[in-house]
């Protein structure tokens, strides 16, 4: 039974001692080296999202333009309310 008990000592032991010598880059890099990098990280993510948001509202505004820039039987023609004996 004592034999039991040092071996579970022995491994939880040496489990910890694994979990210690594990180094992270967080770890190595300095407090302020990382507070750039997060810092910086969160910027670009900002930038990404501003990007799609303004892809968004020119794609918007370009399928305005276009509609405006079709005649009256285009509109009809593009919603499906010209010429309804073809249609089915």
């Amino acid at each position: 039974m004592a034999k039991k008990q040092q071996r579970q000592a022995q491994a939880q032991a040496g489990a910890k001692k694994q979990q210690d010598d594990k180094v992270t880059v967080a770890d190595q890099l300095g407090g302020d080296l990382l507070a750039q990098l997060k810092n910086a990280k969160k910027e670009l993510q900002q930038k990404e999202q501003d990007d799609k948001q303004a892809a968004k509202e020119r794609a918007a505004k370009e399928k305005k333009q276009r509609e405006k820039n079709m005649s009256f039987s285009e509109l009809l023609d593009e919603y499906g309310f010209g010429d309804t004996k073809s249609k089915k």
